[in-house]
Parts: structure tokens; C-alpha cells; sequence
């Protein structure tokens, strides 16, 4: 079984906080517990994602979409902004060791998940998407 939850917030400080309890509540709702040894790590990649979305893109995106998505084995969350700009998250791991878009990247890749970003059609915007298994 599936299930998919899209949140939009206003691009402000509060936004990492309702994204988090957000997607405690979704998790639960999908009948995974929290403390899952991906679940932990899991809402800090979401905090950093939605931190960098408030402090870079506000100015071209005053909200941010997060979309959870739980399947079998796995769970999935995408932080939407309209800024144009598409970092390089496996580039981040070189050129930026210890920032916190390279321990995003580092911890996927710890928990055996994947990350992409993937731009929106019109080139104003783009999502990053987390996947992690369960």
C-alpha cells in the first residue's frame, strides 16, 4: 500500500519545525515506528533540506512544498522551492565537506537511500527527493 501527504508552509523558521512533526505524524500514520533505525537520521536530512530551502530560496519561494511518500520498504520525501538554483549534492561531498548538503548526501548514502533533484518543468524551481529504506 501507498500513501502520499503534500505540506505547504510558509518559508519561515517554524517551517523545519511543522516539517518535522509532520512527518513524525505520516510515518506513524504508515505504521512505522519512530524509533526505526532510518526514521532518526531520516528527520534530520528533512530539517537540513527545509533550513537551506528558508534561508536561500525565501526570496523567490515564500512557501515550501515537502511531499511524503511511504511504500513497500521504503519512504520517500521531496523539499520543493521556486528558486532556480540546483546544487550538486554529490558535488557537495567534494567541494564542501561538513556542510550540511554534504551530510545530507553522506547520511543517504549511509542508510543505503538515494538523492536527487530533480527541476521543475519551467526551470523557476526544483525538488529534492530523499528516499530511504525501511
Amino acid at each position: 500500500m501507498s500513501y502520499r501527504h503534500v505540506l505547504s508552509v510558509p518559508a519561515m523558521g517554524s517551517a523545519v519545525r511543522i516539517a518535522r512533526e509532520t512527518a513524525e505524524l505520516v510515518l506513524v500514520e504508515c505504521g512505522v515506528g519512530l524509533r526505526h533505525p532510518s526514521v532518526g537520521p531520516g528527520l534530520l536530512i528533512l530539517a537540513e533540506l527545509v533550513t537551506n530551502s528558508v534561508r536561500h530560496a525565501v526570496v523567490l519561494s515564500p512557501m515550501i512544498t515537502v511531499t511524503f511518500a511511504h511504500g513497500a520498504g521504503a519512504y520517500a520525501f521531496a523539499v520543493h522551492d521556486r528558486h532556480p538554483y540546483q546544487p550538486a549534492l554529490f558535488g557537495a561531498l567534494a567541494t564542501a565537506p561538513g556542510s550540511g548538503l554534504a551530510t545530507v548526501v553522506e547520511m543517504t548514502m549511509e542508510l543505503g537511500g538515494t538523492a536527487v533533484v530533480r527541476p521543475d518543468a519551467d526551470g523557476h524551481g526544483k525538488s529534492i527527493w530523499i528516499t530511504l529504506p525501511l
